[in-house]
C-alpha cells in the first residue's frame, strides 16, 4: 500500500463474481449489503470523484489495487483479468475478500 494513502477501514467478506455485459464487459465482486453500508458511510472521506473509492484488495494470494464503484444499491469490485487468471476466478465463482479503503488522494 503507498504511504500516500491513508488507511481507513479494513473488511473481509465472500462475493459471488458477476460479469457485466455492458458496452466495456468487465467482471465484478459486488459487496454483502453491511460492507456496503459501512463503505457508503467512509464514501464522503474516501471518494476521489464520481463516487468511485479507492481500495487496495486481495482474493486468494493476489494482491491488487483498485477502485469500487457505487452501483445498484452497493460497491462493485473490480476484478481485472490479470487478477481473475492469477486467482482462476470467473462469473458465478464465490471469491473471498479483503480489502483496505484508502484515504482518496485530491
Amino acid at each position: 500500500m503507498s504511504a500516500a494513502a491513508e488507511p481507513l477501514a479494513e473488511f473481509s467478506f465472500e462475493a459471488e463474481v458477476v460479469h457485466w455485459r455492458g458496452p466495456s464487459p468487465y467482471f465484478f465482486a459486488p459487496l454483502p449489503a453491511q460492507v456496503a453500508a459501512e463503505v457508503r458511510r467512509l464514501a464522503r472521506a474516501a471518494s476521489y470523484g464520481w463516487g468511485v473509492i479507492p481500495v487496495d484488495a486481495r482474493i486468494g494470494e493476489v494482491d491488487f489495487t483498485t477502485s469500487l464503484f457505487p452501483r445498484q444499491e452497493t460497491y462493485y469490485l473490480p476484478l481485472k483479468d490479470v487478477v481473475r487468471r492469477k486467482a482462476n476466478v470467473t462469473a458465478g465463482d464465490v471469491v473471498s475478500a479483503e480489502m483496505t479503503v484508502r484515504l482518496g488522494r485530491r
